[in-house]
């Protein structure tokens, strides 16, 4: 086996395939699908999206500085794929989708009440990197389906089936092989 050269480029995948809510200065509300996004910082909470500025909901994201990250399932991903190839300036997504809508807590923007976590976000800082405008954002709130609630109060995204884009494809996220630390974990030992 030997190792191919490939041409410079994005190649760190896969990636969380989200949907991105906003409402602009008028009060029209859009779905936007973003692959580029990413943890920030734990304290304060912070994350970013990429965007591109000829992108419909980019005007939006300028001019009100807040957005929610709607995270999705295998149940939602013909809804995913579908705000990532329709512009909002032709459709309704909500409307062409069924994805069913709910308003932000801190934000002044809509969620997807289908998704199992929304992230409501507050612009920090819009930095101008090339074909994409990063958003660095606070997180200002987290709503959860209580569906993935345990008793103990912990969540349990994975029982939502997740997905995943990577190269062009949505993957969900397949099986369980370990969790945090389980790599120098002490194993029990058995009694005989």
């Amino acid at each position: 086996m030997g190792r191919a050269e490939f041409k410079p480029g994005n190649m760190l995948y896969p990636l969380p395939a989200v949907l991105v809510t906003v409402r602009n200065a008028q009060g029209r509300d859009n779905v936007l699908t973003i692959a580029w996004t990413g943890t920030v910082c734990t304290n304060p909470p912070m994350l970013y999206i990429s965007v591109r500025p000829e992108r419909y909901s980019y005007q939006a994201l300028k001019e009100t500085g807040v957005f929610v990250v709607n995270l999705t399932t295998a149940d939602m991903a013909a809804a995913v794929d579908y705000c990532g190839v329709r512009s909002g300036r032709d459709v309704d997504k909500f409307a062409m989708t069924g994805l069913k809508k709910g308003e932000g807590v801190k934000v002044d923007a809509p969620v997807i009440e289908d998704s199992p976590v929304n992230i409501e976000c507050k612009v920090r800082e819009i930095i101008e990197l090339g074909s994409h405008h990063m958003f660095l954002a606070d997180v200002v709130h987290v709503t959860v389906d209580d569906r993935y609630m345990d008793e103990k109060g912990a969540f349990h995204l994975e029982q939502a089936n997740p997905i995943v884009y990577s190269h062009g494809t949505y993957f969900d996220m397949g099986r369980c092989f370990g969790t945090f630390g389980y790599s120098v974990r002490k194993q029990k030992r058995k009694r005989r």
